[in-house]
């Protein structure tokens, strides 16, 4: 159900890093590893599969939002998800 904004203390603009921000040119991501870095924890952060799922309702629309910065690479194997990275810049082509 839907809460009053009167029921929260503060209320923060909803702000996310851009992929330059976020990212290093020259490493690849899961989506895993990107919820993390969203919410400042290090990419390899041992944290709970609850905690992760939430983490991860944040990272699926970043991703999305910024698809036109990013490149994706398959999995290597099945078990392992997909990567995302840096576009590479105009002028480093």
């Amino acid at each position: 159900m839907p809460v009053p904004k009167s029921e929260f203390e503060k209320l923060h603009p909803c702000d996310f890093y851009t992929p330059d921000e976020l990212l290093d040119d020259d490493q690849m991501y899961t989506v895993y590893e990107i919820a993390r870095l969203l919410q400042g924890l290090d990419a390899d952060a041992e944290i709970d599969r609850e905690t992760e799922d939430i983490l991860l309702d944040w990272a699926i629309p970043w991703v999305m939002r910024h698809a036109d910065d990013l490149v994706v690479a398959s999995p290597r194997s099945d078990d392992e998800p997909g990567y995302y990275g840096m576009k590479e810049s105009e002028a480093a082509e």
